[in-house]
């Protein structure tokens, strides 16, 4: 072997773009949606809905624009993540549109179409315009104080539902806290990759668990004020949960010390038990929770929630298909809280099982992008933003199936809800942008796909945040 040939740097591996695969998936995606569409009309009336090609043209239009974006500004993002996010909304639009062929006064179906449309722009605007998510460190103090404003607001309007995360502006409405969980993931992610040596390995140690220092420890108890504020004024269990839930993992995967889990754990259980035995709208929650068929017995008629479990229970394993279900019995909530249920019932335990495999798998491919970045920032910004996913399908489908009490949640991409579909599409858009730079042939990268090393980047002065261009 000649000395040129020894010195020589090893070629540059370059990855697979699999923008081809993408777009193969995406029309599957799209056909999917289609015969959906096709089959409630069948189920109905007999025949196919006169408007199913134009339903079909529209959705495939916007994952066309929404992989056009993906193929000039993130050619090596994940494959998977846009063609799942398009079929769960497709799925959900079919979902809405047979609910309301049981409420011809309540259309919500063209309405979330709109709402999906505007959630597209977004995820197109944040693939094209930014074009690396370091940039987004800068703000992290901007994003906390914005989502603070965003969480306080719909105290001053009225309640809805029982729950005040609402803001009414004549015939527009939206959840400011749906916005504000993204701000909020910006915000841990930024401090987290500043202080994470702080928190794993200053401070007293008390029995196994290591506490940082006051001045450390003192965001954490913040958020965990925040999150009880938030229960306690809005009377929204779920958001308060989602919001604790979120801090503690991006902790754990910060500090890598499974004890800051238990403390969550405990503080969380503890601020639940209070504030659900003592205000009334939580509390009813609880009661229905710990017996759903307590309304029954009492000559009132089901609740929601046991109507819900009356829907799975009649689904069995492979549903009585679609349109020919009694989901809408469950009432107001049918759209929105209890979508799942109507899944459940005219799908079956498989369709069921194929929808929870469709969200594992885009939280996986999140946790993964996070996971293949150098970056402690890159890293607890992905991870946190599939939590957030992950935590939504924990809390809402353990809610009306009966494992936990139920919450005002909406299922991700399923559910009627204008300000959580925009939110979840820019919760895509991040992680496409996230898992375009961690799958870009970098210099030294020796296996497709490969997990980076945890490295140490940060200088060891905690309080100095990385610099965006790092």
């Amino acid at each position: 072997m000649t000395a040129s040939t020894a010195d020589a740097r090893p070629p540059e591996l370059r990855l697979p773009k699999r923008r081809g695969v993408e777009l193969s998936l995406l029309i599957g995606a799209v056909l999917i949606s289609v015969y959906g569409y096709a089959a409630v009309g069948l189920a109905r009336n007999n025949a196919v809905p006169p408007d199913v090609a134009g339903y079909g043209a529209g959705l495939g239009l916007l994952a066309l624009l929404a992989h056009l974006a993906v193929r000039l500004r993130a050619p090596y993002a994940d494959p998977l993540l846009l063609p799942i996010a398009v079929l769960l909304n497709g799925l959900g639009l079919v979902l809405i549109y047979r609910l309301d062929l049981e409420t011809p006064r309540d259309q919500a179906a063209t309405t979330q179409l709109v709402w999906s449309t505007l959630g597209v722009a977004f995820f197109i605007a944040v693939v094209v315009l930014l074009r690396d998510h370091r940039v987004l460190q800068r703000y992290a103090y901007l994003a906390v104080a914005t989502a603070l404003v965003l969480m306080t607001v719909p105290i001053f309007f009225p309640a809805v539902n029982g729950a005040k995360i609402w803001i009414r502006v004549g015939g527009f409405s939206f959840q400011p806290g749906e916005f504000a969980k993204i701000l909020l993931a910006v915000f841990f992610a930024a401090y987290l990759a500043a202080n994470r040596n702080a928190l794993a390995y200053t401070g007293r140690r008390i029995w196994r668990l290591q506490l940082p220092t006051g001045r450390v420890l003192g965001p954490i108890v913040a958020i965990w004020l925040l999150s009880v504020g938030v229960l306690v004024l809005e009377r929204d269990l779920g958001t308060s949960l989602l919001f604790f839930g979120l801090f503690v993992i991006m902790l754990y995967v910060a500090t890598g010390r499974t004890g800051w889990i238990a403390v969550g754990l405990l503080l969380a259980a503890a601020g639940a038990f209070v504030v659900g035995s003592f205000e009334p709208h939580v509390h009813s929650r609880v009661q229905d929770w710990l017996d759903p068929f307590a309304s029954i017995d009492a000559g009132r008629g089901p609740s929601q929630l046991a109507q819900s479990l009356f829907a799975f229970a009649a689904g069995g394993m492979l549903g009585t298909g679609l349109g020919l279900g009694h989901s809408i019995l469950i009432g107001f909530a049918a759209k929105s809280d209890f979508i799942l249920a109507t899944a459940g019932e005219e799908l079956g335990l498989t369709g069921l099982t194929a929808i929870f495999l469709l969200y594992a798998l885009l939280v996986a491919r999140g946790y993964r992008a996070g996971l293949a970045l150098r970056d402690p920032f890159g890293r607890l910004l992905s991870i946190g933003l599939a939590s957030i996913l992950a935590l939504q399908v924990f809390v809402i489908a353990g809610g009306v199936m009966g494992l936990i009490p139920l919450t005002g949640m909406a299922m991700p991409f399923l559910a009627q809800g204008g300000s959580s579909v925009v939110t979840n599409w820019i919760i895509v858009a991040l992680l496409i942008r996230v898992s375009a730079e961690a799958r870009a042939p970098h210099p030294g990268r020796t296996e497709a796909g490969a997990i980076a090393p945890i490295v140490e980047e940060d200088p060891p002065d905690v309080g100095h945040h990385q610099g965006a261009g790092r």
